[in-house]
């Protein structure tokens, strides 16, 4: 609240006018009136002249430094021998030879660049331009070596135009080596450049030692431009590679937090649930006979349920960590409310932080499923230490055989039990996932006529103490 001029010069110190904003058919401000995070206009950022560098993300500055390095060798050959050989030599064919080498780096920019798209999927490989750059790479060649031979009879012509045959065939090989996939072909390409290179001087009477020579500058110098060129296509695509691994690791990242979101969520909202459900469905008994009992027990389920909201924030902020203690309290107490004896045994303090959380969480699953599958009447929870580490044991009676309905079995057991409704096991699946954190292990299964057991076993090592004091 404020007065209108408060308003008005609160409005204007943050970039906005005293009239209506601009917006167009997506509710979105005006760029030229919204403000940066440094206070500086869309317009005027538009406007930097490194704005556009700036907003690329890293691959795609890696990709335009990669694509304008092989402009920089398509320029460093023409410097190299096109303006060279244009000054200080006579008029007639001498100067075809400037020409000729623009000609073929202009070509030779053009491919490099249509190949890197080719590499990064986003064309076909550009074979045409390919077969087009080693047809005017040899027609420079033979043109540069026929104007050596047959040109004017000066020195500096001659050593014009054999630099342009060595120098065309290198970056000929360097430019083509972006368009092969595969080492073997890159090699096979630079060798090839380089016996193009002494099949064309041999016809205009080159000596053999000179011609082996030019060969051996055209294979070390397009094997240098060519391994250049793969080495800046194998730095793109390992960037983009990383790039795509960072996405995917902030996906599983996402994954894995809603999966343990789900399965947090299903153990704390189990067995209140259940409990619930017991205790709604007696309250209904209770008030259908007249009973004022009927209150206490809404009474008790509106308690589980404020309960239930609490743990559930406790979820969504990953706070929450089961205690064994409280858990083997909980579970006796829900146990002996719905009318099931339930024992409790062993000692649960001097356990480790993380161990109690895992094994809390067994009580916690078991107690919900012995509520909502079977018929029991009695349930055991003991925790006992070994020397090995420590096992929890539960226990449950009344457990249906196979094919007696009542649920699906758990993994392949076929019948309902103190932990079999769970859709085939979802429950023990997350348990198993918990203890595996503890290098802990997990077995449910019958234990006799009507009896389910589970037995959970962590391991207390050093490795164990080690994670507790790091935690």
């Amino acid at each position: 609240m404020g007065t209108p001029a408060l308003r008005g010069t609160e409005r204007r110190e943050h970039g906005e006018t005293d009239g209506h904003r601009e917006t167009d058919g997506h509710g979105r401000t005006d760029g030229r009136r919204e403000t940066d995070r440094h206070g500086e206009t869309g317009g005027a950022r538009m406007r930097r002249p490194w704005g556009w560098w700036r907003r690329k993300s890293t691959p795609a500055k890696v990709e335009t430094y990669t694509r304008w390095s092989f402009h920089f060798f398509a320029m460093a050959e023409f410097m190299a021998v096109g303006l060279p050989s244009a000054g200080g030599l006579p008029a007639g064919p001498a100067l075809w030879l400037p020409a000729l080498t623009l000609v073929h780096s202009t070509l030779g920019a053009v491919t490099a660049s249509r190949a890197l798209d080719w590499t990064r999927g986003r064309r076909r490989r550009p074979v045409r331009l390919l077969w087009a750059l080693a047809a005017v790479t040899a027609t420079v060649a033979v043109a540069a070596a026929g104007i050596a031979e047959h040109g004017p009879d000066r020195g500096g012509v001659d050593a014009a135009a054999g630099a342009v045959f060595g120098v065309v065939l290198a970056f000929g090989a360097g430019f083509t080596a972006v368009g092969v996939r595969r080492r073997r072909r890159v090699l096979a390409v630079v060798a090839g450049f380089a016996l193009g290179a002494g099949l064309v001087a041999f016809p205009f009477g080159l000596p053999g030692t000179a011609a082996l020579a030019t060969m051996a500058a055209v294979f070390l110098g397009g094997g240098f431009l060519a391994f250049a060129s793969v080495f800046s296509v194998w730095l793109l695509d390992a960037v983009f590679r990383l790039d795509e691994a960072r996405d995917t690791r902030a996906r599983l990242a996402v994954a894995e937090e809603r999966l343990r979101f789900g399965r947090d969520l299903h153990d704390v909202m189990g067995r209140n649930l259940a409990v619930i459900a017991l205790k709604s469905e007696l309250a209904v008994q209770l008030a259908r006979r007249g009973r004022p009992d009927a209150v206490e027990q809404m009474v008790e389920v509106q308690r589980i349920a404020r309960e239930s909201q609490r743990e559930v924030r406790d979820v969504v902020r990953g706070y929450r960590e089961a205690d064994l203690g409280v858990e083997l309290e909980g579970a006796q107490g829900v146990l002996t409310a719905a009318g099931i004896a339930c024992e409790v045994s062993g000692e649960p303090g001097g356990l480790p932080a993380e161990v109690q959380s895992a094994l809390g969480w067994v009580v916690r699953e078991t107690t919900t499923n012995v509520l909502r599958h079977g018929d029991a009447g009695r349930c055991s929870v003991m925790v006992r230490r070994t020397a090995e580490g420590v096992v929890l044991t539960v226990e449950n009676d009344g457990a249906r055989p196979p094919g007696a309905g009542g649920g699906p079995g758990i993994e392949g057991t076929g019948g309902g039990s103190g932990l079999g409704g769970a859709g085939g096991g979802s429950g023990l699946a997350g348990l198993r996932e918990r203890l595996r954190g503890v290098d802990g292990t997990l077995e449910a299964g019958p234990a006799g006529t009507g009896t389910f057991r589970v037995v959970a076993r962590v391991p207390l090592s050093e490795k164990t103490a080690v994670r507790e004091v790091a935690s």
